[in-house]
């Protein structure tokens, strides 16, 4: 590491703390299932998480070529670019980690990359084709392609199993559900890892540590594993519990359909170099599973929450990192101040987490969500089973009194 100044030093110090935050932001992608049928206790669930994460960080350098070569231009970008970056992307994670809803740390991350590039160096330091071939593409791809690969395969398992007895299937798909969660973590940690990797080795070749076209080193592979692997173990609890019950009730059998889709169309996209959403893969996945059993619903509500958040993490922490990028261009000062906002607003962001604790005890209880209007309406339209007694009607239509309809007491006078 010799010839790395005080800012290089600042930049890699800044990377690794997004990868952490990455990491326990991201641990709902591989364990959220897994945890909410309770195929594995929450702890147990991280810990094996972290271990798988951190050797998937090694089985590849694909996704970070893409980040710190094919993104932006290498010439001219300043340490102090992927220093502002990373504060849009470090201050997005946490956000979206405070209301418990899984955004893309990905695109937090190129986000703010475009976003600070923009500002230093203008638009055309931006690699248009790369950016919609590789990330674009990609984001609205792998939902529909995992959504619709879960959807299938929930109903192929289900088919193939209506003979088999109840509680010996659950039984063997909780173990099915414990081998996919695995590959989905590996598959985590050879695609998101590698971009905190791909950021890192720009910053070296933006200071000139690094000659251009350098492949990450193996320290910086090392650090970024093991970073990504401490924030999975830590256990991003609440947006597990999104994952896991507030988008849909998942049973054993659809479990493991999502992660098995997921794990696949993560692991072929960082064999292709792209810079996959992880998210935006499980999600699909657990939204299609949901949709793939027969009498399961998805909550709506909480989905287009997701949506929402997903369409506003790209422009969000580019804005951020181009603000943060205007300051540090007032030179040392101007980087402390960007250095101690970030601190600060980290700070302020846990201390209000503080005042509803979500952690391994709590990660399963209901969020009291309701259903939502579509799921509403399509309760009232389904016609009720052949037989129902007509008091079982009127009991799960919930409705309130009116002001002018007269009480029990009053209508036996």
């Amino acid at each position: 590491m010799e010839g790395i100044s005080l800012i290089l030093a600042i930049v890699v110090v800044t990377a690794l703390a997004f990868d952490f935050t990455n990491g326990f932001h991201d641990t709902a992608n591989a364990m959220a299932t897994t945890i909410s049928t309770g195929a594995l206790r929450p702890k147990v669930a991280v810990a094996m998480s972290a271990v798988l994460n951190l050797v998937g960080a090694f089985l590849s350098v694909e996704v970070a070529n893409t980040i710190s070569k094919g993104l932006v231009d290498e010439s001219g970008i300043r340490p102090e670019v992927i220093f502002a970056a990373l504060v849009g992307a470090i201050l997005w994670n946490l956000l979206t980690w405070l209301v418990g809803l899984p955004s893309s740390s990905s695109h937090a991350l190129m986000g703010g990359l475009i976003g600070a590039t923009v500002a230093s160096a203008g638009v055309g330091a931006v690699h248009g084709d790369a950016l919609v071939t590789k990330v674009l593409i990609p984001a609205i791809a792998a939902p529909l392609v995992a959504g619709v690969a879960a959807l299938l395969a929930t109903r192929l398992t289900y088919r193939l199993g209506r003979k088999a007895e109840d509680k010996a299937s659950a039984k063997g798909y909780r173990a099915g559900q414990i081998a996919s969660a695995g590959l989905v973590s590996l598959a985590h940690g050879t695609n998101d890892a590698q971009k905190t990797m791909g950021i890192i080795t720009l910053a070296l070749v933006a200071g000139g540590t690094l000659a251009p076209d350098s492949d990450p080193p193996l320290w910086v592979i090392l650090s970024a594993g093991l970073a990504i692997a401490l924030g999975t173990y830590l256990g991003g609890w609440r947006i597990i519990r999104t994952m896991g019950k507030g988008l849909t009730d998942l049973q054993p059998q659809q479990g493991f359909a999502a992660q098995t889709s997921a794990a696949t169309v993560i692991l072929a996209s960082s064999h292709l170099g792209f810079s996959l959403s992880t998210t935006h893969s499980v999600s699909g996945a657990v939204m299609g599973a949901g949709l793939g059993r027969k009498g399961g619903v998805v909550r709506w509500s909480t989905a287009t929450r997701m949506f929402v958040a997903w369409g506003l993490t790209l422009p969000a922490a580019a804005l951020v990192g181009a603000i943060a990028e205007w300051v540090t261009g007032f030179g040392p000062w101007g980087t402390a101040l960007v250095a101690v906002f970030l601190v600060g607003s980290s700070a302020a962001i846990w201390k209000i987490s503080r005042r509803e604790v979500v952690d391994h005890t709590n990660v399963n209880d209901a969020d009291g969500e309701p259903a939502g209007v579509v799921t509403t309406a399509m309760a009232a339209v389904t016609p009720p089973p052949a037989g129902t007694p007509a008091e079982d009607l009127t009991a799960t239509i919930p409705r309130q009194a009116t002001a002018s309809e007269p009480t029990p007491s009053q209508a036996s006078v």
